[in-house]
């Protein structure tokens, strides 16, 4: 296996997604890669851009649950406001084009009021402002130093999707609109799906074999003697009784959105704040377990095998959007860490708020051999098992393919759950 797993230890030392759980739970009672090519030609003029794909996480948000017995900040209905230039004219519909799908995910939320007002997990102004800068970012790469979108937004160029959370669809938007500058011709439509087929989180309410692992990986790792020595060492600090149910990704959540919003913080969290991320990352390598390819393909499978579909469709040009250019994917920070487990290029660092994955593929233009080049947050990575940045496609397929899954042998992997103990 990678490195990297090595550095998850014996823990391997989670928020839609960790929202996924929480309701699901409800309903049924290696250092960064190396950013230079070991190939020959690394010149990019060496090569024509094809197709681009942006996996990213939503921008700054309400926390989802308060630490218990821990003064709240305030989360007041003025943090929320969308600033002007982020509006365009959209629509949120389901992957075919009809109404937008139930949320109930979305609706768990807003069965709670934080302190303030908000409810819970809401994009906030700032939020919109970071994925509104990323689209900007992405307007001086694609539109600006490269000619390759045009500088309107155009549907048949550019498909948009989220999970069916408000704080994703909101971040799409925002994004859609710093990459166009509010300019389109036609609406932009927001593809999402229902909570039992999303593909862009752990689907824990809708794999049956994910929920039975996660719930007992989840359940382990607060036993782990480490987490669970600090764990009730923070406990006794803040003063939260033994009863009440808390994680270091709960305390990480509620901490980094008041860092984010200039907040105040308990200042008994100051002494714990290394502690809290390095144990909220253990946390989650050992629920996601990344050393077993099997959970990276429950996790992500899907999603990385759709990808890797675009860029094959868009070469042999079988695809029914022959000038789509640009996808777009809004999702969460617990989509991109298993998602860069399984690129072999997770940091062992929690992806901030609007961190993005993007996948360009291009095509060398002597030989028209396909390659991929892979970034993350803006700066080039090299994939384990890839002769260089600029990968062959091949080399990559080949790279991730213990990990890639069609949604059909993802459905059979996950109703493979004979001899396990259900939730």
């Amino acid at each position: 296996m990678r490195n990297l797993w090595s550095r998850c230890g014996v823990f391997g030392s989670v928020t839609a997604a960790f929202g996924s759980v929480l309701w699901s739970q409800k309903s049924t009672d290696s250092e960064p890669a190396a950013l230079s090519s070991t190939s020959a030609d690394t010149n990019s003029s060496s090569y024509k851009l094809k197709l681009v794909q942006v996996l990213f996480r939503h921008g700054a948000r309400t926390p989802l649950k308060s630490i218990p017995d821990v003064i709240e900040a305030q989360w007041v209905p003025t943090l929320l406001e969308p600033p002007t230039h982020t509006n365009i004219n959209y629509v949120v519909t389901d992957l075919h084009g009809g109404p937008r799908p139930p949320a109930p995910i979305e609706d768990s939320y807003r069965a709670n009021t934080l302190t303030g007002g908000t409810f819970p997990g809401q994009l906030t102004t700032l939020g919109m402002q970071q994925l509104y800068e990323l689209g900007k970012r992405l307007r001086t790469k694609y539109i600006e130093e490269i000619p390759f979108l045009s500088s309107t937004f155009i549907p048949a160029e550019v498909y948009v999707r989220s999970t069916n959370i408000v704080r994703t669809i909101e971040s799409a938007k925002c994004l859609v609109a710093g990459l166009f500058k509010q300019k389109q011709k036609g609406i932009v439509h927001i593809e999402t799906t229902d909570a039992e087929n999303e593909i862009l989180y752990p689907n824990y309410h809708g794999c049956q074999l994910l929920k039975i692992l996660g719930r007992h990986r989840w359940a382990e790792s607060s036993t782990l003697p480490d987490i669970a020595a600090d764990l009730q060492s923070i406990q006794d600090a803040l003063g939260i009784p033994a009863h009440q149910s808390i994680n270091f990704i709960l305390i990480r959540d509620d901490i980094v959105a008041r860092e984010a919003h200039n907040l105040p913080c308990p200042p008994e969290l100051d002494t714990w704040r290394k502690t809290v991320e390095e144990r909220a990352v253990d946390t989650i390598c050992y629920v996601y377990e990344p050393s077993k390819s099997e959970n990276l393909q429950l996790c992500v499978g899907p999603l990385l095998h759709m990808m890797s579909t675009n860029m094959e469709e868009k070469l042999q040009g079988n695809s029914s959007e022959t000038n789509r250019k640009l996808f777009l994917y809004s999702a969460h920070d617990t989509t991109l860490v298993p998602f860069l487990m399984a690129l072999g290029i997770f940091d062992m660092k929690w992806p901030p708020y609007a961190a993005d994955i993007t996948l360009e593929l291009h095509q060398h233009r002597k030989t028209n051999e396909a390659f991929v080049k892979v970034s993350y947050n803006d700066q080039d990575q090299l994939i384990p098992g890839c002769s260089g940045v600029y990968c062959p496609l091949q080399e990559f397929k080949k790279a991730v393919s213990a990990y890639s899954l069609s949604l059909e042998n993802h459905q059979s992997l996950c109703n493979s759950t004979e001899g396990l103990t259900k939730p």
